[in-house]
C-alpha cells in the first residue's frame, strides 16, 4: 500500500523521495521530501517545495519557566494624568495666523500621545473660508476660559 501511495504521489506531484531515504543535515533528519509544482495554467512558473521532518529521538527542550505568580500580582502602574483641557471645555485661540485667533471654541478631543505636535481638536461655531469648523492646536496655542 505504501508503494502504491508513493507511486500515486509521484504521478500527481512530480518528485517524491521515498520515506526509506533520509536526507541528513547538521541539525535535523528528514523522512520524506515532496516537490509540488504549481498549477500549469498559472502565469508564474515558481514551484512549491514541501518538507516533512521526521520525529526526533531526542526529547524536546522544556518550555521556558513561567513568571512567578507573585510578580504578576503586583499593582498595575497608575495611569498618567491626562494632558490638555477636558473634552467640551471652552478654549481661546492664541495662534496669531489662525482664522479663529482670539475666538472661543470647544474642545472635541485631546490626543494623549506626548509626541503629537497638535493634540487638541477644537470646534468653532463659525466656519472659515474653506467651510471648515474644526482645527488642531498645540497645548501652548490655546488658553482655557471659564
Amino acid at each position: 500500500m505504501a508503494m502504491a501511495a508513493s507511486n500515486l504521489s509521484c504521478i500527481a506531484s512530480g518528485v517524491v523521495i521515498p520515506s526509506s531515504t533520509t536526507i541528513s543535515s547538521s541539525s535535523s533528519r528528514l523522512s520524506s521530501l515532496a516537490f509540488f509544482p504549481k498549477n500549469s495554467n498559472s502565469i508564474s512558473r515558481s514551484s512549491r517545495l514541501v518538507i516533512r521532518a521526521a520525529a526526533s529521538d531526542e526529547a524536546a527542550p522544556p518550555p521556558p519557566a513561567a513568571a512567578p505568580a507573585a510578580a504578576t500580582a503586583e499593582e498595575p502602574k497608575p495611569k498618567p494624568a491626562p494632558i490638555g483641557p477636558k473634552r467640551g471645555a471652552k478654549v481661546k485661540i492664541l495662534r496669531k495666523e489662525s482664522y479663529w485667533y482670539k475666538d472661543v471654541g470647544s474642545v472635541v478631543t485631546v490626543d494623549q500621545d506626548p509626541n503629537t505636535r497638535y493634540p487638541v481638536v477644537v470646534r468653532f461655531n463659525k466656519v472659515n473660508y474653506a467651510s471648515v469648523s474644526t482645527n488642531n492646536y498645540a497645548l501652548d496655542e490655546i488658553e482655557e476660559v471659564a
